[in-house]
């Protein structure tokens, strides 16, 4: 016994949580999304063009950690666009994961330019270049500005959305690069240390490999549909055949159709032998539940008066 068609897979209504399920404005998210691509593209250029007038290595190195956020900004303000889109006969849950393939791609370039980068700092090393370290610390505090101020702003708007919370980690992170830069500024500065600047560029080369690796892992479970992280099967078992009138729960499978947005389905064995009506009843409250507790709110339950074969729980 399935629950109504109409009403048995709960997908339409999720749609929001994409892009203002938390009761922020899609467009307020667009707003500080754009204002913060500008700005870290400005800076972006600023410190590409610092980086080979003053000779500096870190911030080179700190511009290609930049274009991280600036990728990374780009591709949430792409997923709020496509995560608007209707479904299509083509497309039936839409183009929900067009920001996983865009992050994927991302991470791949950002190790790509970590490994170019390695290889000047080691040469570096050995043979110093001019560093004009007042132009290093300028064009750094610069970048640290913009992007303390990009990450306060992305952090009021974010909520609970993965999407947004990966940027806001990105725009930290790199203003961690360019207080690197700004210390090996100094350090040329006041000691004539120029070694300091590809030591700092590797430090940030650090901070990209790991913001890569974890893009890397992050796409690669969704595209492989894996449990949604931080999310345990056996627990939203135990829930469901916790509520009253379940009898057990078999066939349960958790994955996400985008990066935050977890679904779920499940044979449910309901006790006696309800009617259509009353088993909808109960689909619909195991719903609410999985909306509310595990924030999953594209669940497929088919609903049955006895095991449909020998329980085979995932």
């Amino acid at each position: 016994m399935a629950s109504d068609p109409h009403h048995g897979h709960g997908h339409a209504h999720g749609r929001g949580h994409l892009h203002g399920g938390d009761g922020l404005l899609p467009a307020r998210r667009r707003r500080v999304l754009w204002w913060s691509l500008l700005a870290n593209a400005t800076v972006l250029v600023a410190e590409v063009a610092g980086g080979l007038a003053f000779s500096s290595l870190a911030l080179l190195a700190d511009a290609a950690h930049l274009l991280t956020d600036v990728a990374a900004l780009g591709i949430a303000l792409l997923a709020l666009g496509l995560a608007s889109r209707p479904a299509t006969d083509r497309h039936s849950y839409g183009l929900q994961r067009a920001e996983v393939l865009g992050a994927q791609a991302n991470a791949v370039l950002l190790l790509v330019a970590s490994v170019a980068i390695v290889v000047e700092a080691l040469q570096r090393l050995d043979r110093p270049a001019g560093v004009d370290g007042s132009g290093l610390v300028a064009v750094a505090a610069v970048g640290l500005v913009v992007n303390v101020g990009s990450a306060v702003a992305l952090h009021r708007v974010a909520g609970s959305s993965l999407n947004m919370r990966g940027a806001v980690a990105h725009t930290v992170a790199d203003a961690a690069g360019s207080v690197a830069a700004m210390a090996a500024g100094f350090g040329v500065l006041l000691w004539d240390a120029e070694w300091l600047d590809p030591v700092a560029s590797l430090a940030v080369v650090a901070l990209v490999v790991v913001s890569a690796w974890r893009l890397l892992r992050d796409t690669a479970q969704v595209l492989l549909e894996g449990t949604p992280r931080g999310m345990v099967p056996e627990s939203v078992l135990a829930a469901l055949a916790a509520v009253p009138g379940v009898e057990a729960v078999h066939h349960l499978h958790l994955w996400n159709l985008a990066s935050d947005v977890p679904a779920l389905s499940a044979h449910v064995v309901l006790t006696g032998e309800p009617s259509l009506h009353e088993a909808q009843e109960r689909s619909d409250h195991l719903k609410e539940l999985l909306a509310h507790d595990f924030g999953i709110t594209h669940a497929t339950l088919e609903m049955e008066c006895h095991p449909c074969a020998p329980e085979d729980v995932f």
